[in-house]
């Protein structure tokens, strides 16, 4: 296992320190345990495209509508 160190807020450590102790711990396991969980549910990780990847094809309409001038004709005026 890799030994990283960090700096972090004295608040923040308060609340460590009572979390770990109230679910008998160390600090470090929860550390672990919330990096773990933070990097599963990184919305920045996933592009947009992924996101909606179902939704591709799902609509009826031109396939060359964002890069077609004829459709973009009158628009914005």
């Amino acid at each position: 296992m890799t030994t990283i160190s960090l700096k972090i807020p004295a608040d923040l450590d308060r609340r460590l320190q009572q979390t770990a102790a109230r679910r008998h711990t160390s600090r470090s396991a929860l550390m672990r345990e919330a990096a773990e969980l933070y990097l599963s549910t990184d919305e920045t990780a996933e592009s947009c495209l992924c996101k909606v990847s179902d939704l591709v094809g799902s609509v009826d309409g031109p396939e060359d509508l964002s890069s077609n001038k004829d459709h973009l004709r009158g628009f914005g005026q």
